[in-house]
Formats: structure tokens, sequence, C-alpha cells
């Protein structure tokens, strides 16, 4: 069964450690990063941005996937299934499709106000269906299924005026991309992290883009009150790492090395790993029910 996110993150923020919000893009992301979690007994957001969500023809479908592949594994700790970067029309198709969780980034409209407005709005709407609800300040730099920011520093007023309407985590802007890291990046801005949290007190922070920073600067960012660490990009370069190797072996070319449950497997493994690596990163391993 589902959970919504409120209360994992909720204790990681109490607890002073994240956890691993991981992008599925079809049933092997979604085993994969359910074996993981599993494995290390750590709660687990899995989420969906509408692209991917489309390329797997529709959330109902992710949804159905997740929901039976958490029963055929005997899955036991906590998952909650997220929207990532939803639009307002995407908050209402995620919900109807059984999502426990929804994300409205309104970071990119022309207004604020259509940001508070429309954030206040699904708010009501998410908890009277008992879903948690996140919400962004601060356009998050590179692109996420199509929409491209240059990575501001979210505004700690509209991050307070936000919080005050009772999202359960927020997204801001901290310095921080999707995709990878150009070599010339700045870093996470701690300053203005402690002056968000300063604000919006116990309201458990989500780091975005969280590719390629390194460990201890996330780490830090951790302890300074990010809750819910995001990662989409990290997999989808182990996993292409893994099968490159498979093809540039020649093993596709072995016996019956085509089938594609072997062709994928060097991939999925990879995931499996490096979703373990960074559960442990974050510290939320050991944490299933807390």
């Amino acid at each position: 069964m589902l959970v919504n996110a409120a209360h994992m993150l909720q204790s990681a923020e109490a607890g002073h450690y994240g956890i691993g919000a991981f992008n599925t893009n079809n049933l092997e992301w979604t085993r994969s990063i359910l074996t993981a979690a599993e494995e290390e007994q750590s709660p687990l957001i899995i989420q969906c941005t509408a692209g991917a969500a489309k390329w797997q023809k529709g959330f109902k479908v992710v949804h159905d996937v997740l929901v039976d592949l958490m029963d055929e594994m005997n899955i036991t700790v906590p998952v909650a299934l997220h929207l990532d970067h939803g639009s307002y029309e995407d908050c209402f198709k995620a919900i109807d499709a059984g999502f426990s969780s929804i994300m409205y980034d309104g970071s990119h409209e022309e207004t604020f106000q259509i940001n508070l407005d429309r954030t206040a709005e699904l708010v009501k709407l998410a908890h009277s269906k008992g879903l948690s609800i996140e919400a962004e300040v601060g356009g998050i730099g590179g692109t996420e299924d199509g929409v491209t920011s240059a990575g501001e520093l979210a505004d700690p007023q509209e991050c307070k005026q936000i919080a005050d309407l009772g999202v359960d985590f927020l997204a801001c802007g901290i310095g921080n991309i999707h995709g990878l890291y150009p070599a010339d990046w700045k870093g996470l801005s701690m300053d203005r992290l402690a002056e968000i949290k300063a604000l919006t007190g116990d309201l458990p922070l989500v780091l975005h883009g969280g590719t390629g920073i390194p460990t201890p600067m996330v780490q830090e960012a951790i302890s300074h009150g990010i809750s819910k660490i995001n990662v989409n990009t990290d997999l989808q370069v182990v996993f292409a790492k893994a099968t490159r190797e498979y093809i540039e072996a020649g093993k596709d070319k072995q016996g019956k090395g085509y089938d594609p449950r072997k062709l994928l497997k060097p991939g999925f493994d990879a995931i499996v790993e490096r979703t373990k690596e960074l559960i442990t990163d974050f510290g939320s391993n050991g944490k299933g029910w807390a």
C-alpha cells in the first residue's frame, strides 16, 4: 500500500537525515529502486514526471506497475509515489491515477501570485484526499522535463508565504541545477538555505538536482534542513554506462546475449547498487519505519 510522503519526511527532518526521491522511467527502473530500498530498509519516494509518465503510457500505468511490484516483491518499507515537477493540470491527472503525493511546480508561472493561488488550491485538494504536496519557489537550474531555468536563489520571504499555505515539503532554489553540473558551478548556497530554514521552521525542504553534487555538500545541506533529495540523472548515467560496457564487450553477440532480460540486467544491477550507495550517503538506511 502506498503512503504519502509527509510522515517519512517529517521524521527525516527531525532526525537530520535525507530521503532519496528516485525518478522512474520504466518497469526496470521501478523494480531496481524498490530492490535497493528494501535491501537497505529505507523509506522510499519513487517519483515520475509527466514526460516519463507519457513514455510509459500514462500516470495510471506508472501507479499500477509500482503497486503490483510492491505486492509481488513483498516490499516492507514505506513507499510514496510522487509526481515530480507537475504542472497545474498534471496534478489532477496524477491524483486521479492514484499517486500518493504530488508536486505542483509553480516556479515558472508568469507571476508569483499565480504560484501562490494555485498552490493554495492544490494544498486543500491534496489534503482532502490524504495526499502530501510539494511546492517550489525559485527556478532550479538546467532542464527538467522541458522546463529550463537558470537556477536562481529562492526568495526567503516567498518561501515563507508558500510554506504558510500548509505544503508538506518545499523545493527552494539554492544554486542547484538539474542534470550534470558544469565545471564552473559555484556550489550550493548554504547561507540562502539557512535564511529559508529560519523562516520555514521544521518544514522539510527539498534539494532538486541531486546528481553530481559532492557528497559532503549534500550532507551539509541535510544538516541545514534538506530532507528530500531528488535523483534522476545519476541513475540514467550508471544505467547507460553498464549497458554500453555490455555492448562494447560484445556480450550481446554471445549465445542469447541479445535477450532483453540479459541486455537490461547490467543496467538494472547498476541502478540497484548506485541507489543503495545514495541511500547510505543520505542516511536513510535502516529508517524504514522511523
